[in-house]
């Protein structure tokens, strides 16, 4: 019994190391956007170095997913994460001691790499650490950990640049990842799949080349809409390519990505069904930062502090989603979840300029109590029918396709909104005031204008309102989807005695 309870502590302890590195990994890129301000005086940055301290990470998160799971399936779960730690840190010092911004660039794209590493494999490591029935919780508790970045990275990074040098918003990674170094090293089981995979250099080539080129098209819609060329040549190449890596992976015998995994429906929509809610709540999370800012008037702290319902929602959703899954199955808790997650967009959509916090952290509650359950269930569905051989790639492909549906999402409702905003201004406004909620309120404040600024904060809202419709519309989608498709229990895992008799026919 004693020996029992203490391997259960263990296994926890081991998940709160993994999802400190995860923490760690998403408030690198919270406290970024933030720091970008500083950062453009202190090393002299252009605007196109300043989109590249951004998208620079970005196109090597998501390039590096793919590999990075083959590389634990195939060296080991613990030695990759521990490895990428070591690389997290050293790349998070080489950011912040970076002497120019062609230095912090090359800096941030080593971090992406660590950072696809140790996302990866803390979620392969769930697989592993804990059986089928236990996954859920342990997912909830990973979920919130995702999110709770959204919020903290703004508070801390906004504190320190207030107090100290701007490089201290990079350094406090180093403590973080000597903190999970240690403890994946100790706790997290070393584990490598039996039938060791092989290297799929063409998959790895069409994969990593195709998720960048469609990346990087989803980064230029930001700045030259979805008509340019520069948006809608990379975007093509990319899903082309990914459409030759599907079929090649379909005909080799050692695909990077098996293509047995989907046909499980558990997995299949799982995955997708994680991407639909991270592309409706994407939305909240892209444009609620801005409307504090720009409309309520708010700096980085304030705007912070008012995401925390939106993340306490999230927790209280994600935790008990494991013990819903269980009382009214897997389908039904993420029908729910994406209902009550309609509701408080729906409620979102409302918004006005003149609204107070109250009703915003209402809907905002709502929205993360939702986008839990979902979510939660979601990748539960997933991974519960993931054997340990494949957690590595079966994991990768779920943070891939979540890794796209962020700046797809930004990408389709940032234009919503921006379509929207400019749409209630006066159409002889400056570019400066059509081009954000931001120039337009340094305009107002120049000229001194109190109409002006009320005008493009309504317009603001307005926008704000639109786009949210549209994610409430994709969260009605989700809700479809999961009606219609996703298995009601989890189909779960081959059993043991099949991955062995598997492993014994290989071997013969």
């Amino acid at each position: 019994m004693l020996v029992s309870l203490t391997m259960t502590d263990t296994r926890w302890l081991a998940l709160g190391a993994l999802n400190l590195a995860v923490l760690a990994v998403g408030l690198d890129g919270t406290v970024l956007t933030v720091a970008l301000p500083t950062l453009a005086g202190a090393l002299h940055a252009t605007e196109s170095d300043l989109q590249w301290f951004t998208s620079g990470y970005l196109l090597v998160l998501a390039a590096a997913m793919l590999p990075a799971g083959l590389l634990g399936d195939r060296y080991g779960r613990r030695t990759v994460l521990v490895g990428s730690l070591a690389l997290f840190a050293v790349g998070s010092a080489a950011c912040a001691f970076a002497p120019t911004p062609a230095w912090f660039v090359a800096a941030r794209m080593v971090v992406g790499i660590a950072g696809a590493g140790i996302i990866v494999m803390a979620l392969a490591s769930i697989t592993v650490l804990f059986s089928e029935a236990e996954r859920p919780k342990a997912i909830g508790v990973w979920s919130a950990a995702n999110f709770l970045a959204t919020p903290v990275g703004p508070i801390l990074g906004g504190w320190l640049l207030t107090h100290y040098w701007w490089g201290w918003v990079f350094l406090i990674n180093l403590p973080i990842a000597a903190i999970g170094l240690v403890a994946a090293a100790l706790l997290v089981p070393q584990y490598r799949a039996r039938l060791r995979p092989a290297i799929d250099w063409p998959g790895i080539i069409l994969s990593t080349v195709g998720l960048v080129a469609v990346t990087y098209g989803l980064i230029e819609t930001g700045e030259h809409g979805w008509t340019s060329l520069s948006t809608l040549l990379p975007m093509i190449i990319g899903l082309a390519l990914l459409a030759v890596f599907f079929r090649y992976e379909r005909r080799t015998a050692t695909p990077l990505v098996d293509p047995g995994l989907f046909r499980s429906r558990s997995y299949t929509w799982g995955v997708l069904l994680v991407a639909v809610a991270i592309l409706a709540m994407i939305g909240v999370l892209f444009l609620m930062p801005q409307f504090f800012q720009g409309v309520l008037g708010t700096d980085a702290l304030g705007s912070g502090l008012r995401v925390l319902p939106l993340i306490g929602g999230l927790v209280v959703g994600a935790i008990p989603a494991s013990a819903a899954a269980r009382l009214i199955g897997a389908k039904a808790t993420v029908a729910a979840g994406f209902a009550v997650l309609v509701i408080g967009l729906v409620l979102g959509a409302m918004t006005t300029a003149d609204d107070g916090t109250g009703f915003i952290a209402l809907w905002m509650a709502l929205t993360g109590l939702g986008m839990g359950l979902a979510v939660s269930t979601s990748a539960s569905a997933a991974l519960a029918v993931l054997s340990d051989e494949q957690s590595g790639i079966g994991s990768a492909v779920l943070q891939a396709v979540n890794k796209l549906g962020g700046p797809f999402g930004a990408a389709v409702l940032g234009s919503v909104q921006l379509a929207a905003y400019q749409g209630r201004l006066d159409p002889h406004a400056s570019d400066a005031v059509r081009a954000s909620v931001f120039g337009g309120v340094a305009e107002a404040t120049r000229v001194g204008s109190p109409a002006l600024l009320t005008e493009v904060r309504t317009a603001f809202a307005h926008g704000l309102d639109s786009a949210l419709v549209v994610s409430a519309g994709v969260a009605v989608v989700g809700l479809a989807l999961a009606l219609v498709f996703l298995p009601h229990r989890s189909e779960g895992s081959p059993p043991r005695e099949e991955l062995d008799s598997a492993a014994s026919a290989a071997a013969r």
